[in-house]
This record gives C-alpha cells, structure tokens and sequence, in this order.
C-alpha cells in the first residue's frame, strides 16, 4: 500500500505555492506516494490590516495548523520558516527544511531605483521595524509607512504609485513566480541581514515520536545545510529572547567546514544598533544541537555587548 501524507497549509498562494514544492520534492524522491494538502485558514490570514504584534504575532499563522497535526488531521504542515516562533511547544518539532531559497530582501519600485536614489519624502512600505531601520541608516529621508497584505498585494501597491518602494523578501517573489513581473534591486547582505529563517521552509511534525515511516520520508528532502544554518538562527533568537517586534536579522552561513554567523539589532525606536560577526568550525556531522550551540554561542556574544539592554530585557 502506497504511503499517504497530509500536509497542512496556510489558503494563501504563496503558501500554496510552498506546499507544492514540498509535494513536487516528496513525489519526485519517493515513486508512488500519495500526498493531499490541506488548506487551513489561520487567525493571521483573517485579520488583513491589524498589526501583528499587537494581536498575538507570529502564532497567529500557525495556531490553527498546530492543532490540526495535534488533532492528527495532518500528518506535517508546511511554513515559512520566518513565521515559526524561534522555540516551538515540546509535543512539535521541525522534522526537515528543504533546500533554502535565496535569503536577501529586495526593493521593488516602477523602475528600478536603488535605496539611495529614492527622493526625500518618497513612500516606502514595510511593516518590519528591522527593515525600516535598516532602510533607514542608507535613506533618512524616507517616508515609512505599514505594508500587510500578501506579496500580490504587496506588489500592487508599488504599480498603482501608493508606495514609491516596498521591501519584501526575494524567496516569496521567486516562489511566486513574479521576478520578471517587477523591478527590483537586490539589497546588499551586509546591511540588510534577514530575519532568521528567511529563504527557508520548515516542515513541522509532532514530536512524539511515533512516525518513523513518515520521519524517513521527510528526510528524503531535508537539506542538511539549511537545516544546521536555521537550527543556529533560530537558537540565536531564543537566547537573546527576541519576540516577532524585536528589529534584529540574524544569518546563517555555511562555507566549506564553517559556520559564518551575523546579526544586526536596533533598540526600539531605531535609535542604537549593534552588529557583531563570528565564524565557528563545524562538527563534520552536521548535527542540530551542534547548531544550536553555535547560535547560542554568537548570541552570547551579542549579549555580552549590551543586547539585552538594547531591546529591554
């Protein structure tokens, strides 16, 4: 009997789009498996303009697909991994992260502009305070403004002139399949850090320990590279206790037998910031606490600097 999963996903289209290269990795590795997607609506794709962090944040688009793996309704759920909290309840865990999608914000305009060129007053969404900072330190002169919406939504607002700019990530414009419907510029790595988990798709179970059929079938797409670099942001951001408001990125490289960490964190309103770097030899196995202890080492380094005093804790 062929082996059947469930997969749990948010109705979006670029959710659905995720889910599908998750289904499309499974079926081209495993011959003959069958594979439903579930769509779940979550609280966060139901409030379309309140601001997340001041309606539960990050668990809003992922409560409802917990508790369906919970209820046993689906066997995984598929998410971007920047929407996870950076520590997930004990009965989940993540089981596999595909291979990572390219982790760089971009600026999207009419034509093409870089940050710097963008004139005085000019209107740039976004509702991420690291990017506003961050687009800030280049541009002074920028009017930032609240963006939500999906990235269709996003993108419409730059063509019909209510922003003259937005940054969003470039994974979600790839997976859509937009990159040619737009202007953009790639913005540079050094001064826009990510989030932590940008690029990346986390593929949750529970943890109970009971499925190792569909263990070994997930393992089937887990890439090691992007599982160890993620394991090591998301440790960094437990242990400076970062919430969805914090403005921090934080990134994760792998470079033959190192790991190259950097992170950028601004206090609330913007007004100090603090970056840091450091590069780790890697145990030769790749292993997720090896990972994990990576992160926390760099985030130590971050609080011996005066990181938690930065963003009040």
């Amino acid at each position: 009997m062929p082996l059947k999963i469930k997969i749990g996903s948010r109705p979006s289209k670029l959710a659905l789009a995720q889910a599908s290269i998750v289904r499309d990795r499974l079926t081209a590795q495993i011959p003959g498996i069958e594979i439903e997607v579930v769509e779940i609506r979550t609280s966060g794709d139901k409030m379309t303009s309140a601001s997340l962090a001041n309606v539960g944040g990050k668990g809003l688009f992922i409560k409802e697909l917990e508790q369906a793996l919970a209820d046993r309704t689906i066997d995984a759920a598929v998410h971007s991994m920047k929407d996870l909290p950076a520590l997930l309840p004990e009965q989940f865990r993540i089981a596999a992260v595909p291979g990572r999608e390219n982790t760089s914000d971009i600026l999207v305009t009419r034509d093409g502009s870089t940050l710097s060129a963008l004139p005085a007053g000019a209107r740039l969404g976004t509702s991420s305070s690291r990017r506003r900072f961050q687009a800030l330190r280049k541009n002074r002169g920028l009017e930032i403004l609240p963006l939500r919406g999906n990235v269709d939504t996003r993108l419409a607002h730059v063509a019909d002139a209510s922003f003259e700019a937005i940054i969003v990530a470039m994974a979600g414009v790839k997976r859509l399949g937009r990159v040619k419907d737009v202007k953009f510029v790639e913005l540079d790595a050094h001064d826009f850090i990510p989030a932590g988990g940008q690029g990346a798709l986390a593929i949750e179970t529970l943890a109970d320990g009971k499925r190792d059929e569909l263990d070994r079938t997930l393992g089937a797409i887990n890439d090691a590279h992007a599982f160890y670099e993620t394991a090591a942001e998301r440790a960094f951001l437990a242990t400076i206790d970062a919430s969805c408001t914090t403005p921090v990125g934080v990134k994760a490289s792998i470079v033959g037998d190192t790991l190259a960490l950097a992170a950028m964190l601004f206090s609330p309103d913007g007004a100090r910031e603090l970056s840091e770097s450091m590069e780790i030899s890697m145990a030769p196995d790749l292993a997720p606490s090896a990972a994990e202890d990576s992160g926390k080492r760099f985030a130590e380094k971050m609080l011996a600097r005066g990181a938690a005093a930065m963003i009040g804790k």
